[in-house]
Formats: C-alpha cells, sequence, structure tokens
C-alpha cells in the first residue's frame, strides 16, 4: 500500500536533501578525528587496554597526536615506527604509553612502504567484515528468516551481559526476530570503548567487542533452536561511532543505531566531530551489511509530533542521502519514525496512518523502524496498553519495516519481563488478526491521509530550501534549533578537540579501501 504522491514532487524534495547534505559530505572528507584514527587501528587488529582500562588504541592515537598532529592520520607514522622497531602494534602501542616512541611523518620511499603495510593490515580487518557478512548470509540460508515483517524488535538492558544473554534468549523464543541490547547510559560521552565481558551498566549494558561476541554466540545457539536467524542490535552513536562500527562489523551485529543528529541534538557531541565519524561508520556498515537505525523518532519526544512531523521527514531524506553516498543500500536504510501524537489531538489516529504512510511511500524498499509511543505513556498502563495496541496495527498496515515493541509501563518502570511477555501477546494478537489488513486499506486519494501527507512533504520541502538558503546550511539549521528544538552550534559540543583538518600528506587506508581506491 502507497499513496498516491506526485513522483516529481518526492524527486524534488530528494534533489533539495542532497543540496544540503553535500556541503556536509565535503566537510567530512576533509577532516579526520582522533575516533576514525582508533577506528583504523582496531581494524588493523589492535585490541586490548592498560590496567587502568584505557584502550592501547586511545594511548597511540594520542601519542602519535603529540608528537606531529593528528592531520595525516595514524597509518603513516604508526606503521613507520613499526618497521623502524620490528614490533607488532600491542607492543608499540606499551611502548608509546610509557613514552618511549617518538612518532615522524615518513616520506619518499619509506612513506610507500609504510602505507603498504598499513593497507595490507587494514584490510585484514576488512576481510573479517566481510567474513562474517558472508557467515550471516549462510546463517540465514540454513536456519531461515524471520517468518513476516514487520521485524519485532525487542530492547533487553540489565547492565550484566550474562543476565542480558537469557533475557534475551527467551524474549526470542516468545517471538523477537530482532534484540537490542541498549548501551549503559552515558557510554555514547565516552571518547573510548571499554574492553571486555561488563557485568555493571546504568539502565543498559556497555557496548564492547567482547558482549558483541558473547550476545552473537547465544542468539546463533537459539536461532538453531528456533528454525530462524535472530538478528542482534547495538548502538554506534557517541563519540566513538566508526570505533564501534568496526567491532560489530567483526563480531556480526546485524543493526547498529547509527545517526550523527541524535548525538549533536541529545547529547551535545559537536556537529563537525559526529557527521566526520558517522562517514566512516556507515562506509563500515556498509561493508559489513549492518542494517543501520536512525534517531528521527527523538525529535518528537521534544517537539509537537504534528507541528513537527516534516522535520522528521526532512531528516530522514537527509539520512537518505548521506548513508547512500557512504555506500549503504536501501534495504540497510532503517530511517526512524514514531507514533508520538497526543492521543487526545482530533483524529490522532489518523494522522499517524497519514505520516507513516508517507515515510513508506517515499522510501518503499527501506525497512523503516516504526518507534512506539513514549512521550504521552501517562503510567495508566491500561491506556498505555491499548495505545501500544493501535501502534502496533498502524505498524502493520502501513508495511512498517521494523517494529520495537512498546511497553505499557513506560514511564513507570524498567519493564519486567511480563510486561515483555505481555507487550509481544499485544504484537501478536495484532499481527495475526490484522497482519494483512494493509491489502484492503486504501486511503482516498483525496482524503484527509493523503491530503495531510501531500502537506508534511511540502512543509518538509519549503524547510530544504529554507536551510540551502542558511549561510552555513544544515549547520546553521541545526544551531537554530530546527530539529527536536535542540540548538547545537557547529563550534561547541563535546569531542570537537578531537577533529582535525587533513594535510595534503593525509593518509588512511581504510578509508581508501572502502572507498575502492
Amino acid at each position: 500500500m502507497r499513496l498516491d504522491l506526485d513522483p516529481r514532487t518526492i524527486a524534488q524534495a530528494r534533489a533539495l536533501a542532497a543540496k544540503v547534505g553535500d556541503p556536509i559530505v565535503e566537510l567530512a572528507t576533509k577532516h579526520t578525528t582522533v575516533a576514525v584514527e582508533r577506528a583504523t587501528l582496531r581494524l588493523a587488529g589492535l585490541a586490548g587496554a592498560d590496567p587502568d582500562g584505557t584502550p592501547w588504541v586511545n594511548h597511540l592515537v594520542d601519542a602519535v597526536r603529540a608528537d606531529i598532529g593528528l592531520e595525516h592520520g595514524i597509518a603513516l607514522p604508526v606503521w613507520q615506527a613499526l618497521a623502524a622497531r620490528n614490533n607488532d602494534l600491542t607492543r608499540l602501542a606499551e611502548e608509546a604509553a610509557a613514552g618511549q616512541v617518538t612518532f615522524r611523518l615518513p616520506e619518499g620511499a619509506e612513506a610507500e612502504l609504510a602505507a603498504k603495510h598499513a593497507r595490507e593490515a587494514v584490510g585484514a580487518g576488512i576481510a573479517r567484515l566481510d567474513a562474517s557478512r558472508v557467515t550471516r548470509e549462510r546463517m540465514i540460508a540454513e536456519t531461515g528468516d524471520a517468518p513476516r515483517k514487520p521485524w519485532i524488535y525487542l530492547i533487553v538492558a540489565t547492565g550484566d551481559i550474562y543476565e542480558d544473554i537469557p533475557q534475551a534468549q527467551a524474549a526470542a523464543r516468545e517471538g523477537a526476530d530482532i534484540i537490542a541490547v541498549i548501551r549503559s547510559t552515558g557510554q555514547s560521552l565516552l571518547d573510548y570503548v571499554p574492553e571486555g565481558a561488563t557485568r555493571e551498566g546504568f539502565a543498559g549494558t556497555y557496548a564492547t567487542q567482547e558482549n558483541f561476541r558473547l550476545m552473537r554466540a547465544a542468539l546463533d545457539e537459539t536461532s538453531r533452536e528456533l528454525g530462524r536467524y535472530v538478528r542482534l542490535t547495538n548502538y554506534a552513536s557517541g563519540l566513538c561511532m566508526p570505533e564501534i562500527a568496526a567491532l560489530a562489523g567483526m563480531e556480526r551485529l546485524d543493526m547498529m543505531l547509527n545517526d550523527s543528529m541524535y548525538g549533536i541534538l541529545f547529547r551535545d557531541i559537536n556537529p563537525v566531530r559526529t557527521f566526520v565519524d558517522q562517514r566512516l561508520s556507515r562506509q563500515i556498515h556498509a561493508r559489513a551489511g549492518i542494517i543501520i537505525n536512525t534517531g528521527e523518532d527523538n525529535y518528537l519526544t521534544t517537539a509537537d509530533a504534528v507541528e513537527a512531523a516534516h522535520t522528521v521527514t526532512t531528516s530522514q531524506l537527509l539520512n537518505e542521502y548521506f548513508a547512500k553516498e557512504a555506500g549503504l543500500e536501501d534495504w540497510q536504510l532503517g530511517l526512524g519514525h514514531a507514533f508520538e501524537i497526543n492521543p487526545d489531538v482530533p483524529d490522532s489516529f489518523r494522522l499517524e496512518l497519514a505520516h507513516a504512510l508517507l515515510a513508506k511511500t517515499i522510501f518503499p524498499d527501506a525497512p523503516l523502524k516504526w518507534m512506539p509511543p513514549t512521550r504521552h505513556m501517562t503510567g495508566d498502563i491500561f491506556k498505555g496498553y491499548l495505545l501500544d495496541g493501535f501502534f502496533n496495527l498502524a505498524g502493520a498496515m502501513t508495511d512498517q519495516g521494523i517494529l520495537l515493541v512498546g511497553m505499557m509501563t513506560e514511564a513507570v518502570v524498567t519493564p519486567w519481563l511480563s510486561d515483555r511477555d505481555l507487550a509481544l501477546q499485544n504484537v501478536r494478537y495484532v499481527m495475526d488478526a490484522a497482519g494483512r489488513l494493509g491489502e484492503d486499506f486504501h486511503p482516498a486519494p483525496d482524503g484527509f491521509i493523503a491530503n495531510r501527507a501531500r502537506e508534511v512533504l511540502g512543509e518538509s520541502i519549503d524547510l530544504l530550501e529554507k536551510i540551502i538558503d542558511e549561510p552555513n546550511g544544515l549547520l546553521d539549521a541545526i544551531a537554530d534549533g530546527t530539529f527536536g528544538l535542540m540548538k547545537r552550534p557547529a563550534d561547541a559540543g563535546k569531542g570537537l578537540e578531537g577533529v582535525a583538518e587533513k594535510s595534503e600528506a593525509y593518509y588512511n587506508p581504510a578509508s581508501d579501501i572502502l572507498e575502492g581506491k
């Protein structure tokens, strides 16, 4: 089911989004960050941390930066030092942390040799991404896939990975197709990735490579038991986007939350920092066959879902542009939106259908991520359960790709296992009873739903044109509070000190390989 929207209007909106996005891509290609350089080292095989928990990739990048700056990248100075000292990466990082190494930028034949060895090492990491993708495809072929869409997405978050695992397996047995291990509160603001299996977290579990490995192995067991592949999701937003993307790709995660705008607006991360980080992280996701989820649904937790509906559509168009420029395909675009209209608004359900159908019509081949009500969940669990039922019905009727299970105890408590069971029962009932209702539901071409969708699309085009007219384009729009009512200037925010403009000598083998150079 699709709305009868003028394809020329949709094409105009896409063209405007590209015009807004082009300067951001140019900005990203001209800069690097500490996280980009650390991700390169992780792809080259550097892992582990010192006794205090500081990762070796942080030590090595900080040492290079202190000696010659970040603008040349770390590949040439690191691999020159490796050759000169006949070392491996871990030992070099240990010596750098102890102040026993002085880095310099090689030139001529020495630089060519360093680049060759760096590319070989990073290439091995990218080959691991490729191998994980092949393993996923083979497992889906062997075990089978989820029997229908939307895929049912359920969050697990205890803080203890060893408690998360049985809860995730139980959720899969009750019908969840995707398990999301939500991160510990505040991890997005850590400028390093913790190491090892973790047993303490705050409203979530730390995203670490070992936690990824443990959960993926457990869900593989459950996938074989159930005869369907259970997907795993985590979060790549924050100050370590490309690093977490690399770890996720190597450990065969299937989806990742990946959206600069979320970090900018809701974590006050510097816009330049996170746009640079986002580009490499999405290139990694594209290579690894990972589906990204974007965070437009969060706008509606701070702005009115009717008045700000066009900002969601605008952001989806921009996210599509940035994603495809980085190499992602339509099937990898889990663009976010949400069921967040005040239920007291007249015709609120019709408005929700209009917004959901607009997204599906503009992005017909994307597995749209449909998020449940949160802002207007008052603590009345009976009303909340009903709202979640309407949310599930809208997802079924409008052919959403990913449906995050809503909890009737939202805004009351962290969900109990019994809450999740009831929520999954709600989803199962709606999907069994009305999962194919979209085949019979055809809004009138000039009716309320179609006209509302045209109105929102028109407002999105107006907003994109306004952004183009800003002196600094999207960066000014973000600074003005256009999205989610949050004002985030480009010269402020967390992580700005970790950005450097590239020199003419800059070299990064990860970018070169992922871009096909």
